[in-house]
């Protein structure tokens, strides 16, 4: 006896999931912008300096100019 009911459970990819890359860039701003403050109260240590030159390779790879940030 066939249901009347459309199939929900095919529809999972268009209801439930998010594309990966939501927010990306203004995440990546945004942490530049926290580390920025991080390094002005806690000096630059080793762990600062890595995560602004990871910070700064992403910013690079989305053409994003760190002057006007």
């Amino acid at each position: 006896m066939p249901s009347n009911k459309r199939p929900r459970r095919l529809n999972y990819a268009v209801n439930k999931k998010w594309p990966k890359t939501w927010g990306k860039v203004g995440n990546a701003v945004a942490h530049y912008k926290k580390l920025q403050t991080r390094i002005g109260f806690e000096w630059e240590t080793k762990w600062l300096l890595n995560a602004v030159k990871i910070v700064t390779a992403k910013l690079n790879k989305y053409q994003i100019n760190l002057n006007k940030i």
